[in-house]
């Protein structure tokens, strides 16, 4: 039974398939609240998830993004996440940008290599057609025509996101996910 007592199709819910890069991969959801993720996405513009780790928010607003890349429902996908450290200090990091913000987007970055070949990922990369955006730096953006994902919400302040709901524009979607009890 769903949450309002109605009888689940459960044949329905995973007939349900999102495509991506990989030839061989398809991504269904496995749970009436991925069912309803899925169809919420598809209908708004804007959604947000809450969930406790391991419910799949992450891995299938990436699947989501790269099935709406790959159908030209949008031009490109923008990965948000705040740098916020898990309680231990990482201290100086060397490197670029990128490299430094490197450890913060590796689930966004797993996710992405298991839906895509690593040469197609790093090519969109090199392109801006996947960009990697980390929060402290979207003051000033209109993304328009883009799947943005933040990652991690539940690490950001009032005034982050407020002025990360402002960034987006014309034509594009935004999931935002995160566990308010983390």
């Amino acid at each position: 039974m769903s949450q309002n007592n109605q009888p689940v199709d459960w044949k329905l819910l995973y007939k349900d398939v999102i495509y991506v890069f990989k030839k061989d991969k398809e991504i269904r959801p496995k749970t009436l609240g991925q069912q309803k993720y899925i169809n919420s996405v598809r209908k708004n513009d804007i959604v947000f998830v809450i969930g406790p780790a391991g419910t799949g928010k992450t891995y299938l607003a990436v699947a989501i993004a790269l099935s709406a890349l790959k159908n030209k429902e949008v031009d490109r996908i923008i990965l948000v996440r705040p740098a916020v450290e898990a309680g231990e200090s990482l201290g100086y990091l060397p490197g670029d940008l990128l490299e430094k913000i490197d450890p913060y987007f590796r689930p966004l970055y797993d996710a992405m290599y298991e839906m895509m070949p690593s040469e197609k990922f790093q090519k969109y990369m090199e392109r801006g057609i996947i960009e990697i955006a980390p929060l402290a730096y979207m003051r000033g953006r209109t993304l328009n025509n883009s799947f943005i994902i933040l990652d991690d919400a539940q690490n950001t302040t009032l005034g982050q996101m407020k002025m990360f709901l402002t960034r987006f524009g014309f034509g594009s979607k935004v999931i935002i996910n995160g566990d308010t009890k983390d």
